[in-house]
């Protein structure tokens, strides 16, 4: 135990000489979270500007606009009805709009009198792969259906309820942070110990560590160590930016703990995997960034593995890291604590087996 502290805190001391490595570790989970928080935390659900050209003008045109407003999602704008509705958009730059035509009010009291083939259509312009057409295709065709309803004197049968999930209220940052804790626990131990491995290898520091006492286990021990005190102090950073900036509302449980622990212990073995087998730092930063980068994106750090397509949701399933975030969301967010348990174990199977290939393939005498 001696020995795997004195490495600690000699390690410890080497790395924070380091302003990059103290920088990504400490400093850049923070900016993601404000930056990201920024974004989405705002209060309320941001409104789309929808321009709309009205040639009807009468009370039903108006209250179809009307009833626009009120699903909160969009902005009104008016466009001049003396102008062409297309070439406005272009000299405008507007990415979505819509022009009722005229004749829409005879259309609605044609239909209310039993004239089956009275019929108004409403045209929706714009740029197809911007989510913001989405919203206002939905906000649109949800007033519109309820006109149809209204015009056919229906009864509303089927109504939503709406139900929170988890007892108390949470945000956007909340669900956030413990993808930035599993992102950190990824990068830290992952692309330091790759470098670290590789550079020893070169300079044959690996030869100078045979002369002394320390085993292998002891030195990756005393690395998992250093990186676990490491990332709990950048986890004690994010915390406090989350509850002081954002009001944050998750709270790292002792599952939560575990779980970075056996991450931390995850990712630095194998960091030391990968930079055991390559020939200089260069190609270590290499591999370990084409390991790293695709795992970051794909475990859903940033993104929801639920939203991403089947054949990419069954590829996260094979990534360590996916459950090091699914079970900090289920324990911090969720407080289920039998699912993060499960992730846990999970882990902790990888943690092992990258720890067996390392120490067995590490060899003091490397050339």
């Amino acid at each position: 135990m001696k020995r795997i502290l004195a490495d600690v805190t000699a390690f410890g001391r080497q790395y924070l000489r380091s302003r990059v490595g103290t920088f990504f570790a400490l400093a850049f989970p923070v900016i993601l979270i404000l930056l990201f928080g920024a974004i989405f935390s705002s209060s309320g659900t941001p409104k789309v500007p929808l321009a709309v050209q009205d040639l009807d003008s009468t009370f039903a045109s108006h209250g179809f606009v009307q009833a626009l407003n009120n699903t909160t999602l969009i902005t009104y704008q008016a466009i001049p009805t003396n102008v062409n509705f297309q070439d406005y958009m272009r000299a405008h730059s507007i990415n979505v709009a819509l022009q009722i035509p005229a004749g829409f009010q005879a259309a609605l009291i044609q239909a209310e009198m039993g004239n089956a083939s009275a019929k108004v259509n409403v045209t929706l312009a714009g740029d197809r792969t911007q989510s913001s057409f989405g919203i206002v295709y939905s906000a649109v065709a949800a007033v519109a259906t309820a006109f149809n309803l209204k015009v056919a004197n229906a009864t509303e049968v089927v109504s939503v309820d709406e139900s929170q999930l988890t007892v108390r209220q949470f945000g956007y940052i909340d669900f956030f942070l413990p993808g930035i804790i599993g992102f950190t626990v990824l990068t830290t131990p992952l692309f330091g110990m790759t470098s670290i491995c590789a550079e020893y290898r070169t300079r044959r520091f690996f030869k100078l560590l045979a002369t002394t006492k320390l085993s292998k286990a002891e030195w990756l021990a005393a690395k998992v160590v250093f990186y676990v005190l490491l990332l709990f102090l950048s986890v004690a950073i994010m915390m406090l930016v989350g509850v002081v900036v954002f009001g944050m509302q998750a709270a790292l449980t002792p599952l939560a703990v575990l779980l970075i622990i056996a991450g931390t212990f995850e990712f630095t073995s194998l960091g030391m995997v990968l930079g055991i087998f390559v020939r200089d730092p260069g190609t270590g930063e290499a591999l370990a960034n084409a390991i790293g980068f695709p795992m970051m994106f794909l475990a859903g750090s940033f993104f929801p593995i639920d939203a991403m397509p089947p054949f990419l949701r069954t590829l996260a399933r094979g990534l360590p890291l996916t459950y090091i975030n699914e079970g900090l969301r289920a324990t911090m967010v969720f407080g289920n604590d039998g699912t993060a348990l499960t992730y846990l174990l999970i882990t902790l199977g990888f943690a092992v087996v990258f720890f067996v290939v390392g120490a067995r393939g590490l060899s003091w005498k490397s050339k």
